[in-house]
């Protein structure tokens, strides 16, 4: 039955987990064994012909045969594990920028800027961050470095975070859905190969004719919660945060923010040149170190900062991709994209529409990425979708969405792990309930929406 598929069992049991406040990381560990469990496969695999083998090799639970479930999560977090690099070298530069001051003096401008609007503050904060994805692809490097210093002045203006987690949310997915430039640009190559290898033909200038729908869905949905449900004052403590100057201090242009200033501009030299966040913020790093913005005494209090701020984060992406591991080697995925099929046949457009977008909900969950997603969902996608009747801009506009919205709300992607990387920087936001929850309202209802709704017309 579709409902005991492995991966519908083990992405329920992930946001019952972690709503339930249990440790994202153990959370992910428990979804891995249950869907490895239910897919059939052994906890641990022992070496056939020894005395373990002999004597436990048939008991529930092991095997001499296949994967285990043990190794195919330590395997599977090999894919991640530049993500995880990248998160660590960034919170070590975020650190130390914060310590020079130059981001609290921008946070300043920034205060004088929105004044007492806190609106203004939100959505200036989701216009930078359509930068990262487009204009100046950092991704979510930005946020670890600019938000933290900007909390006081959120504290001072009631701003309720969750909205803030939703705007950040926003400006990580939405450019790269709607926009085929920077890591849009490989979004929508990603969906016109996968698509034409299924045997229809599509170029980027097909998808970016009818993607434009799903960023329009997100930006509906944006403007709801930022104006109707998160809109009303919060009250938040005003909280020390190790490492970042607080807004009210008196800063100036130090030589040491002057040096952090040379060295975010060769980070984002080197990231526009070589597209790696890790050889970006090392290069970072050692540019903060050639300008004694930060002093060779204090390169292990900078280490020690940034994996305070960003270790976590890191490990739950190493786990994540065992997690998608687990899944991606047990079948799992197919068997459930496979099963749905079979049980559509006659279904309306509008039925099918729905089905196929919560199927790709389900799938990006447990797989951890938009970009993933696609290769998976898209080979059994187009020949499917043309049987049910949809036009092939319709079929664009599912593939993309599909593949869109299980990042937001999901408990380890980067478009929810980074906003809360800088709004707790002082302790105060839940990653479920202030981050995952908030954006899964914001977005995926209105994607799922907005998707059903163009991929009708569309057709």
């Amino acid at each position: 039955m579709l409902l005991f598929n492995p991966v519908v069992v083990s992405v329920l049991l992930l946001v019952v987990l972690c709503m339930f406040k249990l440790n994202v990381l153990l959370s992910l560990l428990v979804a891995g064994l249950v869907a490895g469990l239910v897919a059939g496969m052994p906890i641990w695999v022992f070496e056939q012909g020894t005395w373990q083998a002999n004597i436990l090799g048939n008991l529930p639970g092991f095997g001499t045969e296949g994967d285990g479930i043990i190794s195919t999560i330590i395997g599977g977090m090999g894919t991640m594990a530049e993500t995880a690099l990248a998160y660590i070298l960034i919170g070590m530069f975020a650190y130390a920028i914060g310590k020079s001051g130059l981001i609290t003096i921008l946070a300043q401008k920034i205060s004088k800027i929105v004044g007492k609007n806190k609106f203004y503050l939100i959505f200036l904060i989701a216009f930078i961050s359509i930068f990262s994805q487009n204009l100046l692809p950092v991704h979510i490097s930005f946020i670890p470095i600019l938000i933290p210093p900007l909390l006081g002045l959120m504290n001072k203006l009631k701003i309720d975070r969750r909205a803030v987690a939703s705007a950040l949310c926003f400006g990580l997915k939405a450019p790269y859905i709607s926009i085929p430039a920077g890591f849009g640009l490989i979004f929508h190559k990603i969906i016109a190969s996968n698509m034409t290898d299924a045997g229809m033909p599509t170029t980027v200038a097909d998808t970016q004719k009818v993607m434009w729908i799903g960023g329009l869905s997100m930006l509906i949905g944006l403007i709801f919660v930022v104006f109707v449900l998160y809109g009303k004052d919060r009250e938040y403590k005003d909280v020390e945060i190790p490492g970042v100057v607080p807004l009210d201090a008196e800063v100036h242009m130090t030589p040491q923010a002057w040096g952090a200033l040379v060295a975010a501009l060769a980070m984002l030299i080197a990231q526009i040149i070589t597209k790696s966040l890790p050889f970006s913020a090392l290069v970072g790093i050692i540019f903060l170190l050639i300008t004694r913005s930060i002093k060779w005494k204090e390169i292990d209090e900078m280490v020690d900062g940034g994996l305070d701020l960003m270790a976590f984060i890191a490990f739950v992406m190493l786990i994540a991709g065992g997690y998608a591991n687990v899944l991606n080697t047990s079948g799992a995925v197919v068997h459930l994209v496979n099963d749905t099929a079979a049980l559509m046949d006659g279904a309306s457009l509008v039925v099918s529409a729905i089905v196929l977008l919560a199927i790709g909900l389900v799938i990006t969950m447990g797989i951890g990425t938009s970009f993933g997603t696609i290769p998976v969902v898209a080979a059994i996608y187009v020949p499917l979708a043309q049987q049910l009747g949809f036009s092939k801009a319709a079929i664009i506009l599912l593939i993309g969405i599909a593949a869109a919205l299980g990042d937001a709300g999901s408990p380890a992607s980067d478009s929810t792990m980074g906003p809360t990387s800088g709004l707790n920087a002082d302790g105060q936001h839940d990653h479920i309930w202030d981050t995952c929850v908030p954006t899964f309202i914001a977005f995926d209802i209105f994607l799922v929406i907005g998707g059903v709704i163009g991929a009708v017309v569309l057709s």
